[in-house]
């Protein structure tokens, strides 16, 4: 089967069981976290007949859930078995080529970001800072890399500020949990800024700064975009 044939047929499908589901159990569309040049970004909760954007099945998309429970997994054959997904679990699901997937309902359904990843590659910044780069950095841990990107898995400890670092790289930061953390420039200006769960921002490359956390526990899934 052709890409542009399977591309065809997942979105389809998509629409199929995505949209006729969502307009059975009355849902609708969510309208996205972001939207710019580079992704667009949806929040979904996994309710009963929720499914991924159909439009998001047209572009390499990175889920990272938020929340763990179960979704149905749909094939193109139209078999289908519920997966359990864990909380911070994260796929990378290439165009034209991966399963839909749908709430099942049910007291806790799972909750996640999706990150569609448009076709607007930026190539990394020449790091001239004098700083390491943002990542790898001391108890980071990387999720997972290919050509579109780079996830890591980060938890601040108390007490502890990363590094100074540059960002060469554009990013998109999903809060695991509450997070406050203060922001210190080369020049010494401080920011505090505070996340909830769920909260996702995308931030621009060409930044320094060190992070210290201001609370007892925070943590991410920050993906670093090729």
């Amino acid at each position: 089967m052709s890409r542009q044939r399977h591309l065809a047929i997942l979105g389809a499908a998509a629409l199929s069981y995505g949209a006729a589901a969502a307009a059975a159990a009355g849902l609708e569309p969510s309208p996205p976290l972001i939207d710019n040049e580079r992704v667009k970004v949806w929040k979904v909760t996994w309710e009963k007949g929720r499914a991924i954007p159909p439009e998001a099945v047209g572009h390499d998309t990175l889920r990272v859930y938020l929340s763990g429970g179960p979704v149905r997994v749909v094939g193109l054959d139209g078999k289908s078995e519920v997966v359990p997904r864990a909380k911070g679990e994260v796929l990378f699901v290439p165009r034209g080529e991966g399963p839909v997937e749908e709430g099942v309902g049910g007291p806790s359904p799972a909750q996640s970001i999706l990150v569609e990843l448009k076709d607007h590659p930026v190539a990394p910044l020449e790091n001239k800072s004098g700083y390491p780069n943002a990542f790898p950095r001391p108890n980071g841990k990387k999720v997972l890399e290919n050509d579109r990107v780079i996830v890591w898995s980060y938890a601040w400890t108390p007490g502890l500020p990363t590094p100074m670092h540059f960002h060469d790289k554009d990013v998109v930061v999903l809060y695991l949990e509450d997070t406050a953390l203060i922001s210190t420039t080369p020049d010494g200006k401080q920011v505090l800024r505070e996340y909830k769960v769920g909260d996702t921002r995308f931030n621009l490359r060409d930044r320094i700064h060190s992070e210290l956390l201001s609370g007892p526990s925070g943590s991410a899934v920050i993906t670093e975009l090729k």
